[in-house]
């Protein structure tokens, strides 16, 4: 008896236990990492606003992403939001930004995005 193997079956299965594990890091580091420096902060503010508002939107009221609005993720998982923006979404547009945030960042930025991230700021001149 032969049996055939899909591959993207495979694929996806593979890329779900990468994200679970990742996920799973973020339920047992979430609590125990520190919040980013003011500096640090006022740079992420910056990217979620011109890197993440690229897809999600300027005001983050959907585009190519979804709404990262408080009331869109009103009820989700504040450790899952956090995964995601790490390690990204396999097989969506959703880059992981590993590259450029630790942990504890992007553990930040989804308290901010859970709390409604702040309005952008008008420059004082």
């Amino acid at each position: 008896m032969l049996f055939f193997l899909d591959l993207s079956l495979c694929r996806r299965y593979a890329a779900a236990s990468a994200y679970m594990a990742l996920m799973a890091g973020f339920a047992t580091a979430g609590e125990t990492q520190t919040a980013p420096d003011a500096t640090r902060q006022q740079a992420l503010v910056r990217m979620v606003r011109q890197d993440c508002g690229s897809c999600h939107g300027l005001h983050l009221t959907g585009g190519l992403g979804p709404a990262l609005t408080h009331e869109a993720l009103a009820g989700k998982p504040l450790d899952s939001l956090a995964a995601t923006i790490y390690g990204g979404r396999p097989g969506t547009p959703m880059a992981p930004w590993k590259a450029m945030l630790s942990e504890a960042d992007a553990l930040w930025i989804a308290q901010q995005l859970m709390a409604g991230f702040p309005e952008p700021q008008k420059d004082a001149r």
